[in-house]
């Protein structure tokens, strides 16, 4: 009886030692260490990541900087980042969804294959990434004259801006709602699905909702990284004033005739991406926090 009473005192000391580094025998002050450690490295990591960007807004926004390229020129180039951005952001949501949903709850032959051309956009250099859209969706590409016959042209258009986002920002989307599909369990749809729910019901009611934060997540990046395109774009799109020039295309035009010049467009596409960012996690605290 003392043995096994002894025993699970041990047991207990243990774990109580280990949800408390600190208190882990032979090893005082180890867990306090540790912490200091890890904030040390984590806020070396966050200064890395924001002095650039603070550098970028305290020159642009508080040196004046701003000011140095035509209000006109950014904010058509803003209007056409933003509206482009939106219509591949609808169009990777449309055609990304189902491909997801497919790619988490189906096996296939031939799945690994479909998995690394989701993935290889992200690995390819953006102007790779715009060669090969020019080379399938050019006049001689592979696709390129069957499109003429029926009157579309592609490249060098708007609309050439918008498949080279959605392509380059698409994997961003399809890979977090794959795993948010993933993470779904199927206890619950099947559930809804004995209770009578047909199966689009069972999609809309509980796999979806379910699955939103991963989704909205797949949504904040893949914008992001279309907001941001640059490569892609002027290899597939130009960089023609008013048709193909998005934001990053004007900070480059404008970098050729100084840094001054380039300030404006890069701020307001940073303070656009900040604004964004900060409203869709603000958003996310008011639906989460009253819970």
């Amino acid at each position: 009886m003392s043995v096994g009473l002894r025993a699970g005192t041990t047991v207990a000391a243990a774990h109580h030692a280990m949800d408390d580094p600190e208190r882990a025998p032979g090893l005082p002050g180890n867990g306090r260490l540790a912490r200091f450690g890890t904030a040390t490295l984590a806020a070396i990591c966050l200064l890395f990541l924001a002095l650039p960007v603070v550098a970028l807004l305290a020159r642009g926004v508080l040196g004046g900087g701003i000011g140095g390229a035509p209000l006109g020129a950014v904010l058509e180039a803003l209007a056409l980042s933003l509206v482009a951005s939106a219509v591949a952001i609808v169009t990777i949501v449309v055609l990304g969804s189902p491909l997801a949903w497919v790619l988490a709850r189906r096996s296939f032959r031939g799945k690994a294959l479909a998995e690394t051309l989701v993935d290889l956009p992200i690995v390819l250099p953006p102007t790779v990434a715009g060669l090969a859209l020019l080379l399938a969706f050019g006049r001689r590409g592979l696709v390129g004259p069957s499109l003429e016959l029926v009157g579309l042209t592609i490249p060098f258009t708007t609309l050439a801006v918008v498949v080279a986002q959605v392509f380059v920002a698409a994997p961003f989307y399809i890979r977090a709602a794959r795993a948010g599909f993933q993470g779904v369990e199927r206890d619950l749809e099947e559930a809804a699905a004995v209770d009578g729910a047909s199966g689009g019901r069972t999609v809309w009611s509980i796999t979806i909702p379910l699955a939103a934060p991963a989704l909205a997540a797949g949504l904040v990046l893949a914008w992001a990284r279309a907001l941001g395109e640059f490569g892609a774009t002027i290899m597939f799109a130009g960089n023609v004033a008013g048709q193909t020039r998005t934001l990053p295309l004007l900070v480059y035009s404008e970098f050729q005739g100084g840094l001054d010049a380039a300030l404006a467009a890069a701020t307001v596409l940073v303070l656009a991406a900040i604004g964004v960012l900060l409203a869709v996690r603000l958003t996310q605290w008011r639906v989460v926090l009253p819970t």
